[in-house]
């Protein structure tokens, strides 16, 4: 594609997600004449678009869809579910056309294009036909109120209104006013004509050689309204001239000026641009700005301030254009100049360069910590003093690049009112969906991957959680269902949360099912977070019934295994007859974190500072018991040497930095504390993949390697030892959960 196309693509498919956006909004507020508006402008900037690029099959397509769509803002048909369902088809059509525009095709594939026919025809059967139309525009508006003449008379609303006055030196300049006339009748028809005569004197005052006529006519025609003046170009100057457009054609004008490209115009030129004014009113209406503005400055001389009449009030006091074509127009003014702010705050740029700049900061912070490692070898103070105000600016420049890559995740929630709406209708359900925390900020590529898995755990909720409406109700329920997205950060994590309130997990139908496959044995003593976690075991199901949504077992140990390959965890917690709520932690950022540099023996190992609550050295007790007393709380100890089976003898002083996960404390038991170090993550091999408690790996100032300890795995090793001593039992587990723990 051409960089055009490309662009237009992009911006395409951001105004088809405004669109679908604002139908969803349309159909709970149908009154809602601004979301209307919004879903017009975008129809309507996809089709200009696609007109630029010389695309056809969209510009077709989407000019009927905005024809629909303008008979919804003309009131002339009555918005429904059905017709929000066929919008959002529509919607979902130009998407799949703009993929036909990306893959250079000349044109959509045969099975597309009768989609795109079906789609058409219901439009124009249900939509656009006059029988549709005329049942569905419920009682007839009232009449718009006539619009007073400079001379008196009325302005027929389905009419051109032209209101004249001949100047006094028209016959004596050898012009017939009644010439004119009849020229007028010649580019379309006069309805009606009013005789004007408030200029004519009294009878001994009378000039037999002036003109004291003037006309009040109501004309039709085709033409517009330069046409229409340029029948009295040759009394002009002689003559006061007033062109005002029908009603039915006030309309036009109006679309005209939200359908113009937004560019910055003056409000005069916008007047000008869609035939409302021409340029012979707009001078004249500047030159009695400019009167005016003479008058304002001897005003001030005088010490009497007052403020100059703006170009619009002057128009439509002189009764060249309607107020409404003026507030139309400064409208546009307005919605182009925040544009304009909006764009001037933005700049779009390529993914793979961001890639590469961060790919860049990452050897910098390499680089910098080798410096520092020098420095701090080298004894010399101003070397030292030097190199501390380098990395803080290597850090400074470390945050920015990251926060380069931080997005909303409201952007991903919005994706799924879709989603709901449709699947609820598909299921017979009442569902809303709540959303809170869109606000919330983390790493691009972890937004692009948790869709997904999302998508999975909100179809599983509205199929297997939320019961229909009837079974609610007959348990006391609202017949709604509530479903949650919810996002905040957490001890240095984002949580994720899908909740709903419905029946909840059956704790006794999962263990049973959990023995019948053999993923627990009978008599076997889990926890409540034990069984629910089976669910996400391969092929694992509850359902009695499969259903093109869920059932079949496939997905949610799918769920699971992407959230782990983004160093996350997933929680699950229920209760029966009140519904479930699925948690998903995610690391904030997948390239640079804050770490903790620790040492055993040897060997260096760095944990996220983030989980870094405190650091105490391990007492007396520590060196017998798996556990301390920190202030008066059971703290369970990890000791890494004895976990990775390192050689050597424990120092005589040992210390215990204490991290916290989800709320739970643990204690890793370290020979040394080496301090902060901003650390650069590289991924493990897939030969190391399975490891439990190793999250990755950096690289030191010296050189060499360090891992990166995972916090999760070694407060979940602590929290399951902690369980099994409360339990009392040393049975066997299932391969699958001694594989997990």
């Amino acid at each position: 594609m051409d960089e055009i196309t490309t662009v237009f693509v992009t911006e395409s498919r951001e105004q088809l997600a405004t669109l679908e956006s604002a139908l969803l909004q349309l159909e709970n507020s149908p009154d809602d004449d601004d979301t209307l508006n919004a879903i017009f402008r975008s129809a309507h900037t996809i089709k200009g678009g696609a007109a630029v690029i010389e695309c056809g099959y969209i510009v077709a397509f989407t000019h009927v869809v905005e024809n629909v769509l303008d008979k919804l803002r003309n009131r002339e048909i009555k918005l429904d579910s059905d017709l929000i369902a066929l919008l959002l088809g529509c919607g979902d059509h130009i998407g799949n056309l703009l993929g036909v525009l990306e893959s250079a095709a000349s044109s959509p594939d045969p099975d597309l294009a009768a989609e795109g026919e079906g789609l058409l025809a219901r439009l124009q059967r249900d939509w656009l036909s006059e029988t549709k139309a005329d049942s569905s525009s419920g009682p007839p508006s009232a009449m718009p109120p006539p619009i007073e003449s400079s001379g008196g008379g009325m302005v027929e609303t389905d009419c051109w209104h032209i209101s004249l006055r001949f100047g006094p030196d028209v016959l004596r300049n050898g012009m017939d006013p009644l010439s004119f006339l009849r020229y007028l009748g010649s580019i379309g028809r006069i309805e009606r004509l009013e005789t004007i005569a408030d200029a004519m004197p009294n009878a001994e005052d009378m000039d037999p050689e002036a003109c004291y006529l003037g006309f009040e006519i109501s004309f039709s025609s085709n033409a517009d309204k330069a046409a229409i003046e340029r029948v009295f170009d040759f009394v002009r100057d002689d003559c006061s001239l007033h062109i005002l457009p029908p009603h039915s054609r006030l309309d036009d004008y109006l679309a005209h000026i939200n359908a113009l490209p937004e560019d910055p115009m003056r409000l005069g030129e916008i007047l000008v641009k869609v035939g409302a004014l021409t340029q012979a009113e707009l001078d004249e209406g500047l030159r009695l700005q400019h009167a005016d503005d003479g008058e304002t400055v001897l005003a001030e001389a005088q010490d009497a301030p007052a403020e100059p009449h703006p170009i619009g009030e002057i128009l439509v006091e002189h009764k060249v254009v309607q107020a409404e074509l003026v507030d139309a127009a400064v409208a546009k003014q307005k919605q182009v100049a925040e544009k304009k702010v909006a764009e001037a705050r933005l700049i779009r740029i390529q993914a793979d360069k961001l890639d590469r700049l961060i790919d860049l900061v990452g050897e910098l912070v390499i680089a910098g910590a080798s410096v520092s490692l020098l420095a701090s070898r080298s004894g010399l103070g101003e070397l030292v003093e030097a190199n501390s105000i380098t990395s803080r600016l290597v850090e400074s420049i470390r945050d920015a690049a990251l926060q380069l890559r931080m997005v909303q995740i409201g952007e991903t929630f919005n994706r799924f009112n879709r989603v709901v709406r449709d699947t609820a209708r598909e299921m017979g359900k009442d569902i809303e969906l709540v959303i809170s925390g869109g606000e919330t900020e983390l790493d691009k590529s972890m937004v692009e991957k948790i869709g997904d898995p999302l998508m999975h755990l909100v179809r599983n909720a509205m199929d297997h959680g939320l019961e229909q409406p009837a079974a609610r109700e007959a348990k006391g329920k609202p017949a709604r269902g509530r479903l949650e997205l919810n996002a905040f950060h957490d001890s240095g994590s984002i949580v994720i949360e899908v909740a709903d309130d419905g029946a909840g997990l059956n704790r006794d139908r999962i263990l049973a099912k959990a023995i019948e496959r053999g993923l627990a044995q009978p008599g076997q003593a889990l926890s409540d977070a034990e069984i629910y976690n089976l669910i996400f075991e391969p092929g694992f199901s509850t359902a009695e019934k499969v259903t093109n949504i869920s059932g079949r077992g496939v997905g949610m140990d799918v769920v699971r295994r992407n959230i782990q390959s983004l160093r996350g965890s997933v929680e699950v917690s229920s209760e029966i007859g009140k519904g479930s709520r699925f948690a998903i932690r995610l690391p904030l950022t997948l390239a640079i974190i804050d770490g903790f540099l620790v040492g055993i023996g040897d060997a260096a190992y760095v944990i996220p500072l983030d989980s870094v609550v405190e650091c105490v050295e391990l007492s007396v007790d520590g060196f017998t018991r798996d556990y301390v007393n920190l202030r008066g709380e059971v703290l369970p100890l990890v000791r890494l040497r004895q976990m990775f089976d390192m050689a050597g003898e424990a120092p005589a002083r040992q210390n215990v930095v204490v991290v916290q996960y989800a709320g739970i404390k643990s204690g890793i038991v370290v020979d040394q504390l080496m301090g902060e170090f901003q650390t650069v993550i590289k991924p493990l091999g897939s030969i190391f993949r399975h490891i439990k408690g190793i999250g990755g790996s950096t690289i030191l100032g010296s050189g060499e390697v360090a891992l990166i300890l995972d916090v999760q795995a070694l407060v979940q090793r602590c929290a399951s030892s902690e369980e099994q001593r409360a339990g009392g039992h040393a049975t066997t587990r299932a391969p699958a959960l001694a594989a997990r723990n």
